[in-house]
């Protein structure tokens, strides 16, 4: 199980990593966002090589793509723990509620931890602490569909360093939406 979920971020990293060296058509003459001005943002001085492909905004006007506006992302963890801290509560009541009123939407929660310990052990840890975060946001009423919870272990540090302060800022799961 750990193995797929380490296999998928692999992927997923080595996916955002590609690039496409693909040059778009011009707009047709006659295209409806050629003679509207919708064209896409492509670099200043292409002129007609610009894509014709207008952004979308999903959700609806004055949804945030990203999750709920002002609300941190990060919940830390003490050393070799997987509790979620009270102080934190407040920040998964706010995520839970919004995934609760955007049914569509599914966050990852990414399990990370500092450097010490077995590239095996830092595993499940971030695993553990994934899987904290997800009961937590199930118990204020979020769907367990909506959430992904996956373990980076060690290997996605914040900070670099080998002291308290970094280890502290790197036991931490991120809340990612998709």
């Amino acid at each position: 199980m750990i193995k797929r979920h380490v296999l998928l971020a692999a992927l997923a990293l080595a996916l955002a990593g590609c690039g496409s060296n693909v040059k778009l058509d011009p707009p047709v003459q006659g295209d409806a966002s050629a003679t509207t001005g919708t064209e896409g943002s492509g670099a200043a001085g292409q002129g007609a090589g610009q894509s014709s492909v207008t952004q979308v905004q999903a959700g609806g006007a004055g949804a945030d793509a990203a999750g709920p506006a002002g609300v941190g992302r990060v919940i830390y963890f003490d050393y070799d723990s997987f509790s979620v801290k009270a102080d934190y509560q407040p920040v998964v009541d706010q995520h839970a509620r919004f995934l609760q009123a955007n049914r569509g939407r599914n966050v990852i929660l990414e399990g990370n931890t500092d450097e010490r310990g077995s590239r095996e052990y830092n595993l499940a840890l971030g695993q553990k602490r994934a899987e904290a975060v997800r009961r937590a946001l199930t118990l204020v009423g979020a769907s367990d569909g909506q959430i992904e919870a996956v373990s980076l272990g060690e290997e996605k540090p914040a900070v670099s360093g080998s002291s308290e302060d970094a280890y502290s800022q790197n036991r931490r799961v991120e809340l990612r939406y998709r």
